[in-house]
């Protein structure tokens, strides 16, 4: 293994060229491995079949792949994207448009209510509970005849419309 270059604090990336058996091929190693933790390091091996490739684009690439499984998979558990029982294109195509649609809407929110100095957290599933946090709020207001503004100032609405999220 060559030493590339460090990350971040604790966090080495390491190269090397080896023969893959399984592929019979020559690729190339993104090796990481992440010491931050002294009594529990972690490591993460990912590889190229372009030999010549950076070590660092490597790790750049997969970060990207997980992005879009991650979009994928939240398309796919929150907004329907495989709920569709069209056949037609035209209307599975407008489906797919849809669903990814929202996910996106919902992550521009999320960017849009994060604290500037902190990085994005996302959680879909915690737009969701806010999103019926916020329903059952305003349901409740209306169907007791409740004064909107007194209850909404008041200091513990916001713990109200957080109740059950995960991600601040």
């Amino acid at each position: 293994m060559i030493f590339v270059e460090t990350l971040q604090p604790g966090v080495a990336l390491y190269t090397a060229v080896v023969w893959h058996i399984s592929l019979k091929s020559w690729i190339r190693l993104a090796y990481l491995h992440d010491t931050r933790q002294p009594n529990h390091a972690k490591f993460v091996v990912l590889f190229s079949s372009d030999i010549e490739q950076c070590p660092k684009q490597i790790v750049q690439l997969y970060h990207l792949r997980f992005q879009i499984e991650f979009l994928f998979r939240d398309s796919k558990q929150f907004t329907g994207l495989e709920d569709c029982q069209s056949r037609t294109a035209k209307k599975l195509d407008f489906h797919f448009n849809a669903s990814l649609t929202a996910l996106n809407l919902a992550k521009l929110q999320a960017w849009q209510d994060r604290d500037p100095n902190q990085p994005l957290v996302f959680s879909m599933t915690s737009i969701k509970r806010r999103a019926l946090n916020d329903f059952l709020l305003d349901t409740f207001i209306s169907k007791l005849g409740l004064s909107p503004t007194s209850i909404k100032s008041h200091s513990n609405y916001e713990s109200l419309r957080s109740y059950g999220v995960i991600a601040a």
